[in-house]
This record gives C-alpha cells, structure tokens and sequence, in this order.
C-alpha cells in the first residue's frame, strides 16, 4: 500500500507517519509538506508543496491512499490567508486524490467542526458539523466538512472516512504549540505543577483531550479496516477546570466567560499571545463527545489518558525536546525566540 500523507511534519503528521512505516500493509509513504524536514523515517520520501497552490498530481500518482492533515492555525489575523490554505487548500487535495482515482481518503476533521453542544451529555457523530461561525477554525472545519460530502456523493468508489478528535498531544509537539498559541512570551519551564497561580474556573471551560500516538493509530486503523464515515477521537477524562488544577496543584479562581475572553482579546489586541479571542469561544461552546463508535467500529482503544497527554504538553514544555520537523523543532523560532517576534506574534511562521 502507498500513502500519501499532507501535512506529514507536524504534531499529528509525524506520529501517522511513525504509525504506517510500523505496518507491514504500508510498502511506502510519500510526506508532504510546506518545508522539508531533517527526520528520515523509513519507507519515507518526503516533498516540499503549497496545498493551495501547488501541483499536487504527481505526489499523488500510483497512490492507494491519501491521509490529509495539513492546516493553517496562523496567521490569526488574516482569515483570508487561512481560508486559502484550509478550505481551498483541502478542495484541491480532495480534487487531486479523485483524479488519481485513490482508493481510500481520511481527513483530518475535529471536534471544532460541530455546532454548540452539550457539556453534560455527550454527542455521537450525527450532531451537526456547522462549527462556531465566531472563529475561523470553527467555520474552516465545518464548511470542509461540506466539500467532503460533495466529494462522497460524486466519488462513491472512494472510501471516505473523517476523524473529529480532541485536543491532540504529545511531549515533541510541546514547543511547536506554544508557538501557534501561546506566543513567544509564555514563560514555558514555569509552566509545572506548583508554579501556575490558579485556573479559571469559568463555565464551559471543558475539553477532551488525546494523546498525538493514539490518534496515529486512529489513522492507520482507518487506512486498514473497511470503515467509512466519521469518528469521535478522545480519551478519558475529560478535562476540566478541577482537573487542571489538580494537574498544576494550584487553586481555582472564579472567572467568567466574558472576563476570560476579554483578556485574551486585550492580550491580542496588544500582540502579546497570537491565539485569537474566538477560540475562546469555540472553546467554550464545543460539545463533549461519544466515543463509542471508534471503540465498536474502528476498534480503537486509546493507550494513555487525557491526563498522560496533558502531563506530555507540560513536560515538552519544560524539556523543549521537539522534533526535526519544522513545525516541531525548537530551533525554528530562533534564539531567544527572535524569529517569533521579529516575524510578528499570530503571523505565520
């Protein structure tokens, strides 16, 4: 089997393709990214081309499967450039995965792709994908998610299937998120237990979370079982305001959504963090979801709990250990993190 994987070198794109060159089903994988890494994993060629822009055909040629998982999270303050590399940008892949007649498409969707659900029951994958229209992951996610029912309706030969995980992480993608997120200013090794004041507890705050390695094996069960469709993607627990704060031994301190979202708008405004204020939201407003139908159907079990995966983002923190990818490694902010600024805090690195 030849794999084709977009957006191959970050978090999620690095632990897929550690998961297929695993596989004795998997004969070879072609990595395509922006930048080309300094990582040589087996059975691996990788390819340097823009989504939106770029010929894709020939990268695709002879393949049997395309895993697509690359996506812009900056520049948050150019939703036109996100547009064009997330909605257009997939468009394309999908467009070029039917001309080479692929046998099997799995698309990296997410929980953000849903409209505003529950927090006290959890979803199963018929509640709808409409996003939070506030924020432009949200609105990206869903109206993706609309392309790809065209792409199933007119390509039926074509095995589809889309994964909506959680948050996704692991040790080596630490320093890569905080870049994205957090900014060049977060003090990352005081982020230990101990060390963090407190957490707001504000109404809403809960999420799931997953380990980047479990969602790695999501993907290549999808790839290798006859399933088609969509998937919830988490583990358990979900993560809470008390359970952060039992994570970071720290306090809880009453905060509301709106005090919460202004802070982060003042610190974007400001260009201090590059997360955009309507994450907040979409945080906020993101549904928890049921898992069931990955445990039945897939046949996946997850390895490490949300806290495991949470303990790894803190830890890489500290640590900085990364990876030889762009997106992953702590070299591509520059020293002292000059690259970040110099470039502009929620630019695209």
């Amino acid at each position: 089997m030849r794999v084709v994987v977009v957006g191959a070198t970050g978090n999620v794109g690095t632990s897929v393709v550690s998961a297929l060159v695993a596989d004795p089903h998997v004969t070879s994988v072609v990595g395509l990214a922006r930048r080309l890494p300094d990582w040589r994993p087996e059975k691996t060629t990788w390819h340097a081309v823009e989504v939106s822009t770029g010929d894709l055909d020939p990268y695709f040629d002879g393949a049997d499967a395309v895993i697509h998982l690359a996506w812009l999270f900056q520049p948050t303050r150019n939703p036109v450039t996100t547009w064009r590399g997330n909605v257009i940008g997939s468009a394309r892949v999908f467009e070029a995965a039917a001309r080479a007649q692929v046998s099997v498409l799995i698309h990296a969707s997410s929980v953000g792709a849903y409209s505003s659900g529950p927090k006290d029951r959890p979803v199963t994958e018929d509640w709808p994908t409409h996003g939070w229209p506030g924020a432009s992951y949200g609105r990206e996610k869903a109206y993706v998610e609309r392309v790809l029912d065209v792409f199933e309706r007119d390509h039926p030969a074509t095995r589809v299937v889309r994964l909506r995980p959680g948050f996704i992480f692991k040790r080596e993608a630490a320093i890569g998120q905080r870049r994205l997120f957090g900014g060049p200013l977060v003090p990352q090794r005081m982020i230990r237990p101990g060390m963090i004041p407190f957490v707001p507890d504000t109404p809403g705050l809960e999420f799931q979370a997953v380990h980047t390695d479990d969602v790695a094996e999501a993907y290549r069960l999808a790839l290798t079982r006859p399933v088609s469709g969509a998937f919830n993607i988490a583990a358990d627990p979900v993560i809470t305001p008390s359970v952060l704060a039992d994570l970071l031994d720290t306090r809880l301190m009453p905060v509301s959504g709106w005090t919460l979202r202004s802070t982060v708008a003042a610190a974007w405004r400001m260009r201090l963090v590059p997360a955009s204020p309507d994450l907040v939201d979409l945080v906020l407003r993101m549904p928890i979801m049921d898992i069931g139908r990955a445990h039945t159907e897939l046949g996946w079990q997850p390895r490490h709990s949300s806290l495991d995966a949470m303990n790894e983002l803190f830890e890489g923190l500290r640590t900085a250990e990364g990876m030889e990818t762009p997106p992953l490694s702590p070299d591509t902010g520059g020293p002292a993190r000059i690259r970040e600024i110099a470039s502009g805090v929620g630019k695209r690195p």
